[in-house]
């Protein structure tokens, strides 16, 4: 975790209070407000903190030695820490046209989108991380194997650490091909709320692609209880009995009320900014609340608007269709924040439009004003 700079103000002992309506991005958890790039930077770190410390568990900092090797498609990661070693081994698929080195895609589990042009593909078995099997799998994993005093941390910590790893591999390894400097993240379902943690807490990952992801990922917390109707939303009360991609110590808030957290997820969305976001979501799938994630990213659109970058965060909402899969007429979307954040090119990332009748209502949730800080 970063360190806070040393005129940031501290985080107070309790920083809990309930608020039923989307906490404010631009106002310290001491009541100070934001107004300059110097004091979000601040608000920045304590959010980090907050996240990790209430709902995520903490993310350690480079392992004592990190080295990697390729061989073939292979690349071999191993780390250690004291006398612990682990080893991983994701797969890279080099693209058949570009020239190197390519920036390249993470992708948790497997590719649900489709492969741009010039861009290759890293598949990261992030289960190998950490476990997710069910609710008793906590603290299962390479990850726990090395930090055994973290097993209260949600899998999705673990596995932004292992991109992390990737990353630092990259770095020292020329002979991947792969450009470190344009690496982007993606997911689907549970493995795009994973790939918008590792997003939000590596500033490397300069785009970050939740497709599906649902309460717990671009979903606000407080929307998804408001959604619900008849059990056909996900919730956080019903997320922390399904499964451990959340750290123990939120079980506290999932089963009381989440509205005391001192953050929803549209600040997990603020640690991305003001980095690519691009937002896929499938109007179909109630389960996973796309009037919760539409409103929850709109509302973390603002803090793009405070930075001057309004265009960084895109969301793209299909009609109906089957989970996980990606309708073709999505691409373009897709294409242009690739352009725009892989290849450094002009292309127009200013859509942000749901699908269906989907309308939110700021007044209803948002109480606070969004600054100018550009």
């Amino acid at each position: 975790m970063t360190k806070r700079p040393d005129n940031c103000p501290k985080i107070p002992r309790d920083a809990t209070h309930y608020n039923p309506k989307l906490p404010d991005p631009f106002r310290f958890a001491n009541g100070r407000p934001v107004k300059t790039i110097s004091d979000f930077v601040c608000r920045q770190r304590e959010v980090i903190e907050l996240f990790q410390n209430l709902e995520l568990g903490t993310k350690p900092g480079k392992p004592d030695a990190v080295s990697g090797s390729t061989s073939g498609g292979n690349l071999s990661i191993t780390a250690t820490v004291d006398d612990k070693t682990i080893s991983f081994i994701p797969t890279i698929t080099y693209p058949l046209n570009g020239t190197a080195p390519y920036p390249a895609i993470i992708a948790f589990g497997s590719l649900t989108i489709p492969a741009p042009s010039g861009v290759a593909i890293i598949t990261y078995n992030n289960d190998e991380i950490g476990a997710q099997i069910h609710q008793s799998s906590r603290g299962q994993g390479k990850f726990f194997e090395l930090y055994p005093d973290k097993t209260a941390n949600g899998a999705m910590t673990a596995w932004a650490w292992g991109v992390s790893r990737i990353i630092d591999v990259l770095e020292t390894l020329p002979s991947t091909n792969i450009n470190p400097r344009k690496i982007a993240v993606t997911g689907c379902s549970r493995d795009g709320k994973g790939a918008l943690v590792a997003g939000a807490f590596d500033s490397r990952i300069v785009l970050t692609i939740p497709q599906e992801s649902g309460s717990g990922g671009t979903a606000c917390w407080r929307l998804s209880d408001y959604e619900n109707h008849n059990g056909t939303t996900q919730t956080a009360s019903e997320i922390v009995q399904e499964n451990v991609w959340f750290a123990s110590q939120f079980d506290e808030f999932a089963n009381t009320t989440v509205n005391t957290l001192p953050f929803d997820h549209h600040m997990l969305a603020r640690l991305v900014a003001p980095r690519g976001l691009l937002v896929i979501d499938n109007l179909g799938y109630e389960w996973l609340g796309p009037w919760s994630s539409y409103g929850c990213m709109k509302t973390g659109r603002e803090i793009y608007q405070a930075l001057g970058a309004p265009d960084h965060l895109g969301y793209s909402m299909s009609p109906s269709h089957p989970h996980c899969s990606y309708p073709s007429y999505q691409t373009p979307e897709l294409q242009a924040f690739v352009d725009k954040f892989l290849f450094d090119k002009a292309a127009d990332t200013a859509f942000f439009e749901p699908s269906g009748n989907i309308t939110f209502d700021d007044e209803q949730w948002v109480d606070w004003v969004t600054p100018k800080l550009y």
